[in-house]
Formats: C-alpha cells, structure tokens, sequence
C-alpha cells in the first residue's frame, strides 16, 4: 500500500512510499483511511525540524490528524465495520507518570509518551492502518466529510475544559472571548465560542478570502487592524492565541480584563527576541489575578468531547473549514501553505 514516509530530522525526506499492508494485533482495529489533515505541525516535521522514528527505523509514516473507517474490529470492542473513527494521537509513557496513569497522557510529567506520526509511532497517512480500539473514536456517521477536523478539535475541547476548571476556582461568568488567529484552531474556538452564547471576536492579519467570512457566519465581529483595536472592542473575559507570534503573545496575555484567562495554544519559535515590559505584565497578572497557561494535545476525554462538538456543528460551516482537498498523489501540496488556506485535507482513497 501507499504511505507518506519520512526521515526524521532530515529536510526534503518526505515521499510518497509503498510499505507492507498492516495487520492488527489483538485489540486492534484495522482502518482503511479516508482523509488526513495537514497541519504546521507536520510541515515542520516534513522540514527536519524535529521527528523521532520508531526504535530500529529510520523512517516513519508521517500524519497525526486521521479519518478512516474500520474494516475489522476484535469481538467486544465496541466497533464494527463501516465505523468512522479516528485515531488519537498520543499514547502514554511505559512508566507511567502520575498523569498517565490517570489517563491524562496529554499532561504527561516526564517526556517519555508516544505520539503518531512524530514521536517513534508510525502516523496516520498510510491507504489502512491499524489503532488499539481504546485508542480510537467513533464518530457520528454523518461527518465523513468533514471528521478529519476531530483531532484539531480535541485540541479546543481541552482548551475550554482547561478555562472552565481555572475560571471556576472563584466566581466566574465570562462575557466575552478574544481569539487570536483565524486558522482550523482559532475558528474552532471560536465556534465553541459562539456556541457557549459568548461575545466573540476574532483576530487575524488576513483582510480578505475566507477567514473574515467563516468567523462572520458565527456571529463574531473579525479584526484585521491591529490587536489594539481587537482588545478595545472585545474588553475579552477570555483570550486564546491560536498563533505562536511572539509579540502577539504577550499582547493576549495583557488583553483581558481582571480575573481573566488567557490560553496558549500556538508554539512560538525559539530564538526571536521581541522587546517587552515584563514588570508591566507581571503587575497586571498579579494585580488582576490573571491567569495564563499553555495546552497541547489532548486525552480521550478530550476527544469524546469533540467528537460531541463536532457532532453538534453547523455542518455547512465545517465544510467551509476545509479549504482544500488533494489527492494522494499531489501530497506535496499540501505541504505548502496558500494565502487563502484554512485546512488542508489530503484524501487517502485515491488518486
């Protein structure tokens, strides 16, 4: 079968691949892919940036955001063939950590998880593959067009579930929600957001294509301007930077009002230096009893809750999410960003 493989650490590796077809182990489904999504993250990956292959590879099958359908499934396990299901991505530490144990993979203490398609599992972007079945998600049958978006959803289910539990140490009725960046995890946000009945407003650099237009049919007011003007028109309860810029980092962090949550959902690139008043942020956080933290990844509780998201959302306006779809054969397109994208969507069943 066809696969998208790699070598970590390495630029320029990625190619399109024949590999031997999977057999599941007990427990397993076997999967046959419909759609991978392509994210920073794998761009990065595909860019040597970083990347960890399986113990005694040197390759891996790349590819974290997955929509299949199951094609064998053990007794007992919940699924049946025909399923929509998508993989999670992280597995937890063999030691395990206080938090893995607890089934909180996604906050593991020591480093030691696995993750597909980064960190020495094989990934999703393969034609099948195979998942242990408490490690798969069914989905509502009704979303195979759009399921792919699952794994960047899991991703917001935590980010809320997180500002829920911080807010909720004290007296907390949130008004308002400033999001940062417009792309697949900025305007999911923001339709939890518009979902939850907040004041939602969305900030991006992008003045035109379809980012001011998905967060319009929310109902959310879109800047382009500057994050001065956002801030002033939002007076935001809450602020989730969806972008990883350094400088607008530190602008979300001082943009909410007192007793106020920011979320970190972007990773910013090492080694830029920007100029900041840390003794003006560190005031206002102290003095306002802010609150900033960062999330990453998700565990299943998180995935099950975006699987009820997704199932919950406006069908039309996911579509419009996925801004471009390429056949397997034209990987290499997706793997380079267009003015206009939001997600990109490789299509594994042909082509």
């Amino acid at each position: 079968m066809r696969a998208l493989t790699f070598e970590p650490g390495k630029a320029g590796t990625l190619e399109l691949a024949e590999i031997d077809d999977p057999s599941p182990g007990e427990g397993e489904l076997l999967v046959e892919a419909l759609a991978l999504g392509v994210c920073g993250t794998d761009k990065e990956l595909a860019g040597g940036e970083y990347g960890w292959a399986p113990e005694g590879a040197d390759r891996m099958v790349i590819g974290h955001e997955s929509l299949g359908r199951v094609v064998e499934a053990p007794e007992g396990s919940g699924f049946a063939p025909g399923d929509l299901v998508v993989g999670v991505v992280r597995r937890p530490d063999p030691v395990p950590c206080g938090a893995c144990a607890r089934g909180q993979f996604d906050s593991c203490r020591n480093g030691e998880y696995l993750e597909r398609g980064i960190k020495q599992l094989d990934g999703y972007a393969s034609e099948r593959w195979t998942v242990e079945a408490e490690y798969a998600v069914k989905l509502d049958p009704d979303l195979s067009d759009v399921g792919v978006l699952l794994e960047p959803m899991s991703v917001i289910a935590k980010a809320w579930d997180q500002i829920d539990r911080i807010g909720g140490r004290a007296w907390f009725e949130p008004k308002s929600v400033l999001i940062t960046g417009a792309g697949p995890i900025g305007l999911l946000a923001a339709q939890v957001g518009a979902a939850r009945g907040l004041d939602v407003h969305v900030y991006d650099h992008n003045e035109g294509g379809p980012k001011p237009k998905l967060a319009a049919a929310l109902g959310a007011v879109y800047h382009h301007e500057n994050m001065a003007t956002a801030v002033a028109a939002a007076e935001p309860d809450i602020v989730i930077e969806a972008t990883g810029a350094s400088a607008l980092v530190f602008d979300a962090i001082s943009a909410t009002g007192a007793f106020g949550v920011t979320c970190l959902t972007g990773v910013s690139p090492a080694g830029r230096e920007v100029a900041v008043d840390a003794g003006g942020v560190n005031r206002r956080i102290v003095l306002e009893n802010d609150v900033v933290f960062g999330t990453v990844n998700a565990n299943l509780d998180h995935y099950a809750e975006a699987a009820r998201l997704l199932a919950a959302a406006d069908r039309d306006w996911l579509r419009r999410l996925i801004t471009r779809r390429v056949p397997l054969r034209d990987y290499e397109a997706a793997f380079k960003g267009e003015p206009n994208d939001v997600k990109v969507v490789i299509d594994l069943t042909g082509g």
